[in-house]
Formats: structure tokens, sequence, C-alpha cells
């Protein structure tokens, strides 16, 4: 007989906690978030093992091979199979001959597994790691209340953080601050790649909208939404030196601590308007 403890959910597992609250000890059973290694195969060649959270893979695969280069359009993945092994979740994709995954090199495979809070671990070359993209077009302007909007909306978009504290998002809202899609994982690139997978089998116009993630933005998040296309990136958390400088160059607009009634912007804020239709002076 299969236990509740044993039985998988959205993302996340059952399992026995033993709880101590102001001098006294309860157990209970508590929703732990899914953790586990997923290979990404290519023409039958290894490129990375990320640690992600089971779910959502489809959008996973497809949004990490894009950002990640392996392939230039949607077009090019032509198969995926999802085979769980023992050790983990492999991803096996076919890609079309023209695809730069269809010819993993030993200078293109990485070294190491990703962990869910890396998003350049294994990397051979420092070329590799800081990664340049072409920069993203004009994008459309939007107001500061449907970025105040988008926060508020997402903080009840996210199952599986609310069952168990542990996942970040990434969400696609429109330009009024509605949230259309949201992604979950453990890992904060895995969450973006989700998304960006996510929108493009939505066929979303990335410039007519913000992405919103529930971390820091690092370098490489801004590096994944340029991939994308994504001309306005918040985050819950601040940004790096770096992340700024990618932005700026990258034509993205950047915004950092994204909180109710405040938040930080620090590139290319003329897409922010303080209300509709009023220019910034």
């Amino acid at each position: 007989m299969t236990s509740a403890a044993d039985t998988p959910h959205e993302g996340f597992v059952v399992r026995p906690v033993e709880r101590w609250r102001h001098g006294h000890v309860t157990r209970e059973d508590d929703c732990i978030a899914e953790e586990v290694p997923v290979a990404m195969v290519y023409n039958g060649a290894t490129f990375a093992v990320m640690m992600a959270t089971p779910h959502d893979l489809d959008d996973f695969a497809l949004g990490f091979s894009l950002s990640e280069s392996l392939i230039d359009d949607p077009s090019q993945l032509l198969q995926l199979d999802q085979h769980a092994l023992l050790e983990g979740i492999e991803l096996a994709m076919r890609v079309s001959e023209d695809a730069p995954g269809a010819h993993i090199g030993r200078e293109r495979e990485r070294l190491l597994p990703g962990r869910s809070g890396c998003g350049i671990c294994g990397t051979r070359e420092l070329e590799q790691a800081i990664r340049q993209h072409p920069p993203v077009g004009a994008g459309r302007t939007l107001t500061r209340d449907a970025l105040e909007r988008a926060q508020r909306e997402l903080h009840a978009r996210q199952p599986m953080n609310e069952a168990t504290g542990a996942v970040h998002a990434a969400a696609w809202a429109t330009r009024d601050g509605e949230i259309a899609l949201v992604r979950e994982d453990v890992g904060r690139h895995n969450a973006l790649d989700k998304l960006i997978g996510a929108m493009r089998r939505a066929g979303i116009d990335p410039e007519n909208g913000l992405a919103l993630v529930t971390s820091r933005a690092s370098y490489e998040m801004v590096t994944k939404a340029t991939s994308a296309g994504i001309t306005v990136l918040a985050a819950i958390s601040a940004p790096t030196a770096l992340a700024i400088e990618l932005a700026r160059s990258a034509g993205i607009t950047l915004v950092g601590f994204t909180r109710p009634g405040s938040h930080n912007v620090y590139a290319h804020p003329d897409r922010l308007l303080p209300v509709a239709g009023q220019e910034l002076s």
C-alpha cells in the first residue's frame, strides 16, 4: 500500500516532520519540494545535468534549449522523450541537423552538474560563461501600477511555494500587469527557462509585457531574458553589478527590489511610466 508520504504531488512530496513550537512537539506530514537530477540529452549526447523540480519538463526542455543556444528556433526541437531512471530523469531530445545542439562536442558539453542555484556550473571557458546575445527590441511601455499589480498577483499564483516554501517562480505579465503564465522550480534559472519555453509554446510576444522573478537578478537571469527577447525584467530581490551592465548593453529595463509601493530601476527606465499615458520627465 502507498502512504501519503510516498505519493508525489505537483512538484512536491509529503514527508513526516517533527515540529517544535513554544515548547511543544507535534508530528505531522509536511510538503517538501522535489529536487532531482535532470539530464539534458541532445541527439544522444549529454550536455548537462540540472538539479530541478520534475514539473513542466516540456517547457524546461524547450526554454533551456533556447537560452543555452542549443536550438535557434522551437521548430528545431523535433522530438522530446522523458525517461524516468533510478538516478533521475532524462530528457532525450532530437534536434534538427542545422541546430547547434546536434553537434555537441567536448568544447560545448559541461563538466559538472548544474546545481539548482547555478546557471553556468561546469562551463569550461570564460568565453562560454560570459555569453553575449544581440540586444532586445524596442519593446512597449508599461506603467508602474502594472508592475505592482503583477507583483501582487504573483503572490497568489505560486502553489508549489505556498505548499513548500522552497521554490522560485518566474512569471509573465501583460502590459496591464495581469499574470498570464507562471512556472516554478527549486532553481531560479530553471524557473525562468520553464517560463521561456511556455512563452514560446503560447506564441507570446516578449516585447509586450514583463517578466517577474522571485529571486535576485543575476547575470545569468538577464542573459536568459536577453536570449528570449524579453525587454522588461523585474526581480523581487537585488541585481548584481554584472547583471546591470548586461541589461544596459542589451537594452533591457531591469527592475529590482520589487515591493508593494516601491521598486528600483537599474537600466533603461524609459519603458516604465508613472501612470498610463504620462511620459517621464
